[in-house]
């Protein structure tokens, strides 16, 4: 008899043996059925007889089950145990023909195998990283780093935050969160609970967790904040204005790259429960927290008297009461950026720049610091984190060779949600000529989904400039993506996981002087034949702002198109100058702008081609204005050394990887 995983077949027992010979069962008679085995091939088959080996039968039923026996009788079709794993060795008689005089035992062995009958292992997690073709421990590595800097990164990547108030109430760590939270909302008499008036509908809140950690890198403690759904808000009823100005990045970089070259301190702040410290005018009402429920049999709701994390109107009236309280300490509000604040004193100069309740205090006086930092203390409840380690998720490293910029956690925690943990990585973030476009027979794609991911890679373009150009590419597609479209933002993900890693450097080169580089691409858009401008700009030598978008217009000529970028790339110049003379480092000479097309450069300085620039006027009138006045000037550079080239289009890895050396981009994660 053979086995196998699922059928037995019984060569010497009739199938039909009980069938009447008028059966309409298709196959042979019994009749027919029997003589197959007295076919001559049959006869040449040397069939061992378990009599004459005793020894070896007496082996083989040594590794037996001991669920299974050996059967003197013919068996049965159907098994006992229906686990043909345990099936190791079957003895079964042969009756070729009734009339045989003797009876013959056959013996047939098959190979141990303890998964027999079961599915083979497709995945384990135990065995990923070994079968992986490019593991990620190839293109991230924390062997350079020093010892605080290892640990605070590891720390960040070996903790996550709940989802859900469901999997928090799981953990006694952030069970005590919320109730430190509920203690604070309480103390600051945020709200009070009344029955809700007819005609009023609650505002919905939620709980939201994060981990706060230490200058060292080890946990500081376990946040839970309750945030208000204000989404539900309605307008004109529920609030009136909800301005509030944001910390642009591209002034924390350029306060980055003076305090490297000056050599300032970079102190970080956080405020306690920031929005609770708001007043609120209008009357809102909000549903009791999830988790915690009063000891009434009626209805009762939270009557808000400060301001909420989530309300609409809650970061105006928070930075107004920041705004009242800085002017009262001797700052000035910056007209460049309104959340930068300044006080000049003896020479000196202090900076305090807000994210919502994240502060970041640098300058030259230190006494000024140490003095602002009491006074917001005794004006709120604040936190001094130490030194500037991890703001709004960007990781910030500071060494004697300069301050590094990354958002490493950032990337690995995408890669790891997309599921491209182990993808194979590419060199680039974009193929050149990838004809990009919309298309009347393109194929569609999860729209939610393919947004999501590019509003991803936008906040990661604050240290990745690298990935600028196809970034830009991509999110003009939001609102008719394609498969083609979607491949393209999954080819950025694989490139990022070449080099997770990588980011800014800030080095001390002992100026502040202000360039650009400006740079354009001559109806490169398929579709409507828009052409790409960009640029870059430098502070002290380090790269602080740029950009790569299509232009509004067509444009008739290259030299139209390049003249438009330049334009662009003057006004954030402009940004940067104004932006220095308040913080006190005024260029004392032209900034330059550096350009490879020498028809923009020339139309610039002189009127000519009246033809081609008449619709150009107003930007050329812009530019020749501050040429007149020195404050820029235009050096010409040839387009190898065109550093903005990477913004308009995709070019090749070897011009790529040059472009990044030179923009100061590095990688300390980097495996060596």
């Amino acid at each position: 008899m053979y086995v196998t995983m699922d059928v037995t077949f019984l060569e010497f027992d009739h199938f039909y043996s009980s069938a009447s010979p008028n059966s309409s069962l298709q196959g042979e008679t019994p009749e027919e059925e029997s003589n197959w085995s007295t076919f001559d091939w049959f006869k040449d088959i040397d069939i061992p007889s378990t009599e004459a080996s005793g020894d070896s039968c007496q082996t083989q039923t040594d590794h037996m089950s001991p669920e299974v026996e050996v059967s003197e009788s013919p068996p049965s079709p159907v098994l006992n145990d229906p686990s043909p794993e345990n099936i190791i060795e079957v003895s079964s008689p042969i009756s070729p023909d009734n009339n045989n005089n003797g009876d013959i035992s056959v013996s047939y062995e098959l190979p141990h195998r303890h998964n027999r009958g079961k599915p083979p292992k497709r995945y384990s997690p135990e065995e990923e990283d070994h079968r992986s073709r490019y593991p990620i421990a190839n293109y991230v590595s924390m062997k350079d780093l020093s010892e605080p800097l290892k640990k605070f990164a590891n720390e960040l990547s070996s903790h996550s935050v709940p989802s859900n108030v469901e999997e928090a109430i799981e953990d006694p760590r952030w069970v005590q969160a919320m109730n430190e939270e509920m203690e604070a909302l309480n103390k600051n008499a945020t709200w009070t609970l009344v029955p809700l008036p007819k005609g009023k509908k609650p505002v919905g809140c939620k709980w939201v967790f994060s981990i706060k950690y230490k200058a060292d890198g080890s946990i500081e403690r376990y946040k839970a904040r309750l945030v208000a759904k204000g989404f539900t808000q309605t307008y004109g009823v529920d609030y009136q204005e909800t301005f509030s100005p944001v910390a642009k990045l591209s002034t924390v970089r350029v306060l980055l790259s003076l305090a490297v070259n000056l050599d300032w301190p970079l102190h970080q702040l956080d405020v306690k429960n920031a929005f609770l410290h708001g007043h609120l005018k209008e009357e809102i009402y909000m549903d009791i927290p999830p988790g915690y429920m009063p000891n009434y049999e009626t209805k009762v709701v939270c009557k808000l008297q400060r301001s909420l994390y989530g309300l609409k109107q809650s970061p105006r009236a928070w930075f107004g009461r920041l705004n009242l309280a800085m002017k009262k300490y001797g700052f000035q509000q910056s007209n460049v950026d309104h959340t930068l604040f300044l006080k000049h004193r003896q020479g000196k100069v202090t900076a305090l720049i807000v994210y919502v309740n994240d502060m970041i205090i640098t300058g030259d006086d230190s006494e000024e610091i140490a003095k602002l930092q009491k006074q917001l203390a005794t004006e709120f409840e604040m936190k001094n984190l130490g030194g500037l380690k991890y703001f709004l998720g960007i990781e910030v490293a500071r060494s004697k060779k300069g301050i590094f910029l990354s958002q490493r956690k950032y990337i690995l925690d995408l890669l790891s949600e997309v599921g491209l943990l182990d993808c194979k990585p590419v060199d680039t973030p974009i193929v050149q000529n990838h004809q990009l476009g919309e298309y009347p027979d393109q194929v569609p794609t999860n729209k939610g989904r393919y947004q999501r991911l590019v509003g991803k890679l936008i906040y990661l373009s604050h240290t990745r400039p690298d990935i600028a150009y196809a970034v830009s590419v991509v999110s003009q597609f939001m609102h008719n993506p394609s498969k083609d479209h979607m491949d393209a933002v999954i080819r950025i993900m694989w490139y990022l996981k070449s080099s997770p890693g990588k980011g800014l450097m800030f080095t001390k080169n002992n100026h502040v002087q202000v360039e650009g580089y400006t740079d354009a691409d001559w109806a490169g858009d398929i579709t409507n034949r828009k052409s790409t401008s960009g640029y870059f700009t430098f502070v002290g030598g380090n790269l602080v702002t740029w950009k790569s978008k299509k232009q509004k217009v067509v444009a008739l000529s290259s030299a139209e198109v390049e003249f438009r970028g330049m334009t662009k790339g003057l006004c954030e110049l402009l940004w940067l100058r104004r932006l220095l003379i308040e913080i006190g480092f005024a260029p004392n000479s032209a900034m330059n702008i550096f350009c490879d097309n020498k028809s923009a450069i020339e139309i610039a300085h002189n009127p000519v081609q009246h033809d081609r620039t008449k619709h150009v006027e107003v930007d050329r009138h812009f530019i020749k204005q501050n040429l007149e006045t020195k404050i820029i000037q235009f050096p010409f550079v040839k387009s190898e050394d065109q550093l903005a080239d990477i913004l308009t289009k995709a070019v090749c890895s070897r011009d790529f990887y040059n472009a990044l050396d030179k923009l100061g981009i590095r990688d300390i994660y980097a495996p060596t």
